[in-house]
């Protein structure tokens, strides 16, 4: 029993592993943060798709106003939307990139380029930005997670 606990916090010890648990933990959490920035916007609109989810706005007729979509609640979905497409692939590709044994260093330059470019991303899409900023961040993570899966199939690629 104690030795599988053992193997366990050696990854722990690992920097490489502590750097892609600290900055998959933010990123996670922002991606998080976007379904309650999406409640507070579907409730503060009265914008709901279930009609379950108008009860409180009212019975039967007068609540079936409330099923409707919004352009400010379509907006956070969207970036929801696109923090799923691009924080998912982050997480399984960073986690392989953080097993390859990169420096740290190097490590720490793409997860954190990553995480400061969605939440950058996040912020140009909820106040909006003017383009291009939205899309150069999106490039810019996007461009990093291609970076690791590059860099893990020229260590791991058996040829």
């Amino acid at each position: 029993e104690g030795g599988k606990m053992a193997k366990s916090t050696q990854l722990i010890d690992n920097e490489v592993f502590r750097a892609y648990a600290t900055y998959t933990g933010i990123v996670l959490l922002k991606m998080m943060l976007m379904s309650l920035i999406t409640a507070y916007f579907r409730i503060t609109r009265k914008a709901f798709v279930n009609p379950e989810d108008t009860a409180s706005f009212g019975k039967g007729e007068s609540a079936k106003k409330f099923l409707r979509t919004d352009p400010d609640v379509e907006r956070v979905r969207r970036g929801h939307l696109n923090d799923l497409e691009n924080i998912v692939p982050f997480v399984g590709i960073g986690l392989l990139y953080a097993l390859s044994g990169p420096e740290l260093s190097m490590a720490l330059l793409h997860f954190r380029i990553f995480v400061g470019a969605r939440i950058f991303h996040t912020f140009a899409y909820l106040i909006p930005l003017p383009q291009p900023g939205r899309g150069l961040s999106w490039a810019v993570g996007y461009s990093v997670t291609f970076s690791m899966a590059y860099r893990v199939l020229k260590t791991a690629w058996l040829l």
